[in-house]
């Protein structure tokens, strides 16, 4: 019998504009979201290597409360590749825009 080891890890992602990703209702204002990654142990290997097995972002309220420190409204389901072409899109635009001025 095998025993999977799982691990979740943990991170903020700062949007500086508003976005969409597919699994959330409608466009989120900017800000910091918490974003948590579940991963399982590949015991097959003789070294330790985790597959990602899903990944949540955590949303506000939709009047903006954060329920007081006592969690989120709700909690999606994405797409981690999606995410990190969005805060790359995010980052590459403001890139350009500082250069600009």
């Amino acid at each position: 019998m095998s025993t999977a080891f799982t691990r979740t890890t943990t991170r903020t992602v700062t949007f500086t504009h508003s976005f969409e990703l597919n699994g959330m209702d409608g466009v989120q204002p900017a800000g910091s979201y918490v974003v948590k990654a579940d991963e399982e142990l590949i015991e097959s290997l003789s070294f330790p290597v985790y597959r990602r097995t899903a990944t949540w972002i955590h949303l506000p309220h939709a009047d903006g409360r954060s329920n007081g420190g006592l969690g989120m409204a709700q909690t999606a389901l994405i797409d981690p590749d999606e995410l990190d072409r969005v805060l790359a899109s995010a980052e590459t635009e403001t890139q350009h825009s500082s250069q600009g001025t």
